[in-house]
Parts: structure tokens; sequence; C-alpha cells
């Protein structure tokens, strides 16, 4: 059977998320302990950043999940366009409110990092822009996604909205090679290797790990939590 199908069965989605959403929560426990502790007592400070660098195993982190729940929705608003999965449409409506976060703080940590390395908190260049973007992406679906009467016509009409705004996920890798920006070019996937320090890679690799393992515990909890109200509404209806 189709892993997709065999899981749109809420039953089988409960199962997977009861034995998903543990190991989720331990792992970003043990990443947030080690990350935060090798981040701020066993990494050290920038040459020309000072202990301001820090904020970094945050900032990228965080735009990481950003990005990554982004390119995930769309991934998910396709299937469910396609193959008309309610699944896909409920990872949607759980993922947005955790991406939104994710993305809102990259934003109020890149500010936190700006003024004292550029003296601004914000400017309106290519990468700084085009995560708002994102944001407001994360926002518009949120929006458009309940303000139809129509279930099934507010599914498909923010999965286009997410469809069309995955053009903006290259825009934002590539905006510090496209544009003069304040941003630095790519240190860590780019040819040659990364060019981070080895004591500054492990920390942000593990903060990565931690995200990633704490919004794969909040969209599983989001998506059981969307599923339960869904069929509490449904019962109501046929009272």
């Amino acid at each position: 059977m189709n892993p997709i199908t065999y899981f749109a069965n809420p039953t089988h989605f409960n199962r997977l998320a009861g034995w998903l959403m543990p190991v989720f929560a331990t792992g970003a426990v043990i990443a947030f302990a080690a990350g935060f502790y090798y981040a701020l007592f066993n990494s050290p400070p920038d040459y020309q950043q000072g202990e301001t660098v820090r904020i970094m195993y945050v900032h990228v982190p965080a735009a990481w999940v950003g990005m990554g729940l982004y390119m995930a929705m769309a991934a998910a608003a396709a299937v469910g366009l396609v193959a008309r999965h309610t699944l896909a449409d409920i990872f949607c409506v759980a993922a947005a409110p955790v991406g939104a976060v994710f993305v809102a703080l990259c934003l109020a940590t890149g500010s936190l990092w700006g003024k004292p390395t550029w003296g601004t908190w914000w400017a309106w260049d290519g990468r700084m822009t085009s995560v708002l973007v994102l944001f407001l992406l994360y926002c518009g679906y949120i929006i458009l996604r309940h303000s139809f009467d129509d279930d099934e016509r507010g599914a498909k009409a923010s999965a286009i909205l997410l469809l069309v705004g995955i053009v903006n996920i290259p825009i934002i890798k590539f905006s510090v090679e496209w544009w003069n920006t304040l941003h630095q070019p790519a240190s860590l996937l780019r040819m040659g290797g990364s060019a981070i320090a080895p004591d500054m890679l492990r920390p942000l690799l593990i903060m990565g790990a931690g995200f990633m393992f704490y919004a794969g515990y909040l969209v599983m909890l989001r998506m059981k939590t969307v599923m339960l109200s869904r069929k509490i509404l449904r019962l109501s209806e046929g009272e």
C-alpha cells in the first residue's frame, strides 16, 4: 500500500505520531542541552563580531526550519491537489503557524544581530526582504485557509498560494549572490567545504538538529489536534 494512503488513515497516523513524538521530544531536549552548552561555553567569540556571533546559533537554525517547513508544505499542497489526501491539508494547516513562528524568530534575531554588526536594525536588502516575504506567505496562507465557508475551496486556494510562493525559497538562498547585501555569502554549503570554524560549526549543527526535532514535535502535536478538532466538528454537525 502507498505509505501516504496508509498514513492518511487517522488511526495509522496517530499510531505513527505516538511513536515519533517522544523521539522528537527526546532528541530536541538532548540537542538543545548540548547545543546551548557548546554555543555559550565551548565556542569562541568571532574576531569581528565578538560575543554577538552567538545569536547565529538561534538565528540560522530558525531560518533553516522556517524554509524547510515551507518547502514541505508546498510538497504536501501538491500531493493534496493531485491525490486529494486529507492528511496533506492537515499537515499544511498544522505546520503553517509553526513555520511562521520560526521565521519570526529568524527576523527578530537577525535584527538583534544586525544592529551591533551592521549598525542598523533593518535594511531592505535581498535576503532580509525575501525572508520577510516568507513570513508574509505563511501569514497569507493561514488567513486564506480560514477565509472560505467551503473547506474544500479553502484548502485548494491556499494550496495554490503555497505552490506559487515556493519561488521565494531560491530567492532567499541566492539573494546574497544576485544582489548587493549586508549578508555574507554561503559559508556552510559551498564549493570547497564549509568556511565556518569547527568550534562554531559544531554548536550550529547541533542547534539545527534541536530546532528540527522541536519543529517535528510541534507539527505532529498540532496535526493530532487538527484531526481531533475536525472529528469533533463532524460529530457535532451530525447531531
